[in-house]
């Protein structure tokens, strides 16, 4: 009986369990890509990022950070504990300032997050557009934003959602092209427009 040869380079990928993985799971699987997500109990592992993925996360952060009042914090693709099913990065989070514990959290629970935005990528756009929305709802996120690059130009557009608390589902309260200005989580005001953009 001969052996199957094995290589160097060969990888073994995790055998989910019969009821899918948990945020326990994800927390203690060895040697998961960074940026691996839960959703409904299974493992997403992210593509790599392009130019304006990375871009209008910086330009959204920098933006927050400049208005944000000291009782919240705003955090890049931190992940979000949904349930023990669902644990989503966000690339975008605001979050309650006392959440932050020490530099070593790897985590925020959903009910100390303002507000999750995701900036739509061609691998992501079914689970950015209409299952993370859904989920961060019925977790009771306040506010969501979607992201998205638009026409030839390649001009950036921030679609804003507040949760109706009745039918626990978001609603859409503004398209914003060049600037994007709102009140809430907290007074926002940032340039959106395609140059500031390329000026990052």
């Amino acid at each position: 009986m001969t052996a199957e040869p094995t290589t160097a380079h060969s990888s073994r990928w995790p055998v989910p369990p019969q009821d899918g993985y948990t945020v326990d799971d994800l927390f203690t699987l060895p040697d998961l890509p960074p940026h691996t997500e839960l959703i409904d109990g299974s493992l997403v592992f992210v593509s790599p990022q392009r130019d304006f993925h990375s871009t209008m996360i910086d330009l959204l952060v920098t933006g927050l950070r400049s208005t944000a009042p000291p009782e919240v914090k705003v955090r890049r693709e931190m992940t979000v504990v949904l349930d023990r099913r669902n644990a989503p990065e966000p690339d975008v989070s605001v979050v309650r300032t006392e959440a932050i514990t020490g530099l070593d959290v790897t985590r925020y629970q959903a009910a100390d997050v303002l507000l999750a935005v995701e900036v739509v990528s061609p691998d992501s756009e079914a689970r950015d557009r209409e299952a993370k929305p859904h989920k961060y709802a019925t977790a009771g996120i306040p506010h969501f934003w979607l992201v998205e690059m638009t026409g030839t130009d390649q001009h950036p557009v921030v679609r804003v959602y507040e949760l109706d608390p009745v039918t626990k589902a978001y609603a859409l309260t503004g398209i914003h092209h060049d600037r994007l200005k709102t009140g809430v989580p907290f007074p926002v005001d940032v340039d959106i427009s395609a140059e500031a953009l390329k000026e990052l």
